[in-house]
């Protein structure tokens, strides 16, 4: 075990877990920090987490960033303690999935636990602890925390209906909040100890990060699809040691991963809230490359080895002929393949020529020339393929008008605005009248003559719209 709850070997000051919580902003300046009750119930949890291990003096039992100082780095503050912290407890609230901050914690936690597995390590049990502060209904879960399927029940009745805040307001509660207190201690203790998530990256610059909680409304969808050999189709001078019996088991980066590829992408695209469908190119080009809008943005994984097949060279020249930027394309390649730094001249050469017509972004998002020579340079470039072939997709798709029977359109009229000619009020404009001429037309300081219906005033018939308030998490 590489951690210290247990007396390891680690001698930096690293939380034993990490509180992410969306704050609650003040009504009224003068007003108390709604936020000092979150302030109180870590103070309990610390206490009752420092209780059941036997962390040395000095060694912080949780994070959380009320307690960084005034000019200190957050950024470097809070990407040191998403690297070190063995356990995340995301404490739920209506607040809390609509906080790009949260979400930024959730992803940087996460993709720890999804490396992780890919390295052969992975865990039954998740590092990832979550907490009521309020209750919140399941539809409104992203995906991210849907998949969790924590029972929030077994730390009392009332805590599952109540959450830590309703428990720790209300006086006649206080022993069922004493209680969960206590078991989510135990249980965040239980999770440290059986697993043994390795460190993440201290200096990754933390704004990069993306959210792991998409907007709200319907769950969108992906398409991981793969795009390599398999052991009964290699090409010359190519080992079977990366491919397996279907496509999908290509893992170039062994043996540091031991995890398809496409697996470790699907995880990491989930976490970035998406459902994701998985698939070979071969059977998924005929739905991906249909002609007309596209059905879902795309990501594409593709072996520089199946470029060396015709058949593989066909499917992207395919990709290719017509402009479809919302399919990204990555390109892993290991420098620590020998075969492949043997014939990586040859190999680049004949990606960048089919990939030619996508040099520039409003193309598609491609991998840069040389590839993605590890997993982590993999797993950096991933939410950007992402990000990106959602951003084409929006722009490509077929949009649907609302249900329900459908309104003209206003049109700016000459006596203002209404809905054309037989518009309530309006008069008909007569067809044989002869146009007016630019000298015959009335002057802008001339009063226009008065009729019985009134226009409404532009900003009765256009609201503003409200000002979209301020994310409150720090």
């Amino acid at each position: 075990m590489s951690g210290i709850a247990g007396g390891g070997s680690r001698d930096r000051a690293a939380p034993y877990f990490f509180l992410s919580y969306a704050h609650t902003p003040k009504n009224h300046p003068d007003d108390r920090d709604p936020n000092h009750w979150v302030e109180r119930f870590f103070r309990d949890l610390c206490d009752h987490v420092l209780s059941l291990t036997s962390l040395p003096a000095g060694v912080p039992a949780g994070f959380m960033d009320k307690q960084m100082q005034p000019g200190e780095g957050w950024q470097e503050r809070l990407s040191e303690a998403l690297s070190y912290s063995r356990v995340f407890v995301p404490l739920y609230s209506p607040r809390y999935f609509l906080s790009e901050q949260c979400g930024r914690e959730w992803f940087a936690f996460s993709q720890r636990a999804v490396n992780h597995q890919s390295r052969g390590n992975g865990s039954s049990v998740s590092e990832i602890v979550p907490a009521l502060w309020v209750p919140v209904p399941p539809k409104q879960l992203p995906q991210p925390a849907e998949r969790l399927q924590f029972n929030h029940a077994s730390f009392g009745e009332e805590y599952a209906d109540e959450g830590f805040y309703g428990l720790i307001k209300l006086k006649y509660l206080r022993e069922q909040y004493e209680r969960a207190v206590y078991l989510l201690a135990k249980r965040i203790v239980r999770v440290a100890q059986e697993t043994s998530l390795p460190d993440g990256d201290p200096h990754r610059d933390y704004l990069s990060v993306p959210s792991a909680f998409g907007p709200p409304g319907p769950a969108r969808q992906m398409d991981v699809s793969v795009l390599a050999c398999s052991r009964t189709e290699l090409p010359d001078h190519r080992g079977p040691d990366c491919y397996g019996t279907h496509v999908r088991e290509w893992n170039p980066y062994r043996p540091d991963s031991s995890r398809p590829l496409a697996e470790h992408a699907a995880e990491l695209v989930r976490n970035l809230d998406y459902r994701v469908s998985v698939g070979e190119f071969d059977a998924d080009a005929g739905r991906m490359l249909a002609p007309g809008p596209p059905s879902a943005p795309g990501l594409l994984l593709m072996d520089r080895w199946a470029l060396a097949t015709r058949h593989g060279r066909e499917l992207v020249d395919k990709l290719c002929s017509e402009d479809r930027p919302w399919i990204s394309v990555m390109v892993p390649w290991n420098r620590a393949d020998p075969e492949s730094a043997a014939r990586e001249p040859e190999l680049r050469e004949m990606a960048e020529a089919a990939l030619a017509p996508r040099q520039l972004e409003s193309a598609g998002h491609r991998s840069p020339g040389g590839g993605l020579l590890t997993l982590e340079a993999f797993n950096h470039e991933l939410p950007r393929a992402v990000e990106a072939a959602e951003r084409h997709y929006k722009a490509h798709a077929r949009t649907f008008p609302p249900d329900g029977p459908s309104t003209p359109l206003p049109r700016v009229l000459p006596s203002g605005i209404g809905y054309g000619a037989d518009a309530p009020g309006l008069p008909a404009q007569r067809t044989d009248e002869k146009p007016s001429t630019p000298d015959e037309a009335p002057s802008a300081s001339r009063e226009a003559p008065s009729t019985s219906h009134t226009e409404p005033s532009t900003s009765e018939e256009y609201p503003s719209t409200p000002e979209k308030g301020e994310d409150t998490a720090v």
